[in-house]
């Protein structure tokens, strides 16, 4: 048997595995002892020491900055205890809650919205499950539950198969979601033990890969997610917006490509949350915007997520991508519009009607203006990757 990989949890190990210089000791000690510290072999393996803007390093690593909190962010930055009736359900939507059996991830991010919580507390006591399932029982109008935490996959498949059984015995729920990091950073967790304890008949299970950047998904993490897929698990992701991660716009359409390349369809992309210690990472909406509108029509419909942002105080979650549309007034109870293409062109909706003069040529002429367009491409200059437009000079 192959002797268990270490995972690194002690800034000493850190120093030891050449991914921080003995000098940042003593700050990386300060954060080790304010928030949770663990990178998998898996991870350790991905980074580059040599490259002081590494993007894995950047996620998993720790730094000085995390102990410097702003004044509007918060612990709680999507406002979960306002919604959490009792230990380990946050029922913010109607026909949903979130169900944290376990506060304990394979390896923690650096910018984790929940850093105050991971890491502190093991997985719900029998008693705490229990209530659990009793909520949900007596609240019929939940037709979908969501395993968080922490991550389930450090679950054993004994107590995971244990969860998903109790629930797809409760008749009003019919679907079971996973939010897990596991396939990424601990691969070897998906066992095919792991695959079957997700399997309920009668419920539609989902599971959900945080990944944020193409070299996340390895040989290893691709053929961990192939195996939940083959069992006929559909799988979506979600992606956090980081900078110095994937904030331009070839390296976040990478990564959603790839993605769809392992039959994982893009779900949600994340604007950063107001976690304490987390400004090094947040983007501004408008520089997510701007993102989106490079990757809306250069990409398959496949590949676009949905940009949201969870609101502070527990009000939800808004998309805020970008608008393609504006009413620009109308006459006779029609409205008119703007629409905008994805070369930035506008375009009035209705059209004007054609003449009569014009019906006849009108597909030509449309031929010749569409021969006549230059649909942007990516140019890759050797370091940044951004979208182009032929025609500008």
């Amino acid at each position: 048997m192959r002797p268990a990989r270490k995972t690194l949890r002690r800034p000493d190990e850190l120093i030891a595995a050449g991914l921080i210089p003995g000098e940042r000791r003593g700050e990386i000690e300060a954060v080790a002892a304010r928030y949770a510290l663990a990178l998998t072999a898996d991870v350790a393996e991905l980074i580059d020491p040599a490259d002081p803007r590494d993007p894995i390093a950047r996620q998993f690593v720790p730094a000085a900055a995390e102990l410097d909190a702003r004044p509007e962010e918060m612990a709680d930055p999507i406002g979960d205890d306002a919604h959490s009736p009792l230990e380990g359900i946050v029922h913010r939507y109607p026909d949903r809650v979130l169900l944290k059996p376990v506060h304990v991830c394979a390896a923690y991010c650096r910018f984790c919205f929940r850093r105050e919580v991971v890491g502190r507390a093991g997985a719900l006591s029998r008693a705490q499950l229990d209530a659990v399932m009793a909520y949900i029982r007596s609240h019929r109008e939940i037709w979908e539950v969501i395993l968080t935490g922490g991550d389930p996959f450090v679950l054993s498949p004994r107590r995971l198969g244990q969860v998903v059984e109790t629930l797809a015995a409760i008749d009003h729920v019919k679907i079971i979601r996973v939010h897990t990091r596991a396939p990424v950073v601990a691969p070897t967790r998906v066992t095919a033990a792991l695959v079957r304890a997700q399997r309920a008949p009668g419920k539609a299970t989902y599971v959900v890969l945080h990944a944020n950047h193409a070299r996340e998904l390895t040989s290893a993490a691709r053929a961990a997610c192939a195996r939940l897929v083959d069992a006929g698990i559909p799988m979506l992701s979600q992606t956090v917006l980081l900078r110095g991660v994937n904030d331009e716009a070839a390296v976040l359409g990478e990564l959603m490509r790839a993605l769809v390349e392992c039959r994982i369809k893009p779900y949600y992309l994340h604007h950063g949350d107001l976690a304490p210690g987390t400004a090094q990472w947040r983007t501004g909406i408008d520089e997510g915007q701007t993102l989106m509108r490079a990757l809306h029509g250069r990409l398959s419909g496949l590949c676009q997520p949905s940009y949201v942002l969870d609101i502070p105080g527990g009000y939800g979650k808004s998309p805020i991508g970008p608008s393609y549309l504006a009413c620009v007034g109308g006459a006779n109870g029609t409205a008119r519009y703007e629409v905008e293409d994805f070369n930035g062109r506008r375009h009035a909706y209705p059209p004007a009607p054609l003449q009569t003069s014009d019906r006849a040529s009108s597909p030509v002429k449309n031929r010749e203006k569409y021969r006549a367009m230059h649909v942007p491409t990516w140019k890759t200059d050797g370091k940044s990757r951004t979208p182009s437009s032929g025609n500008r000079k």
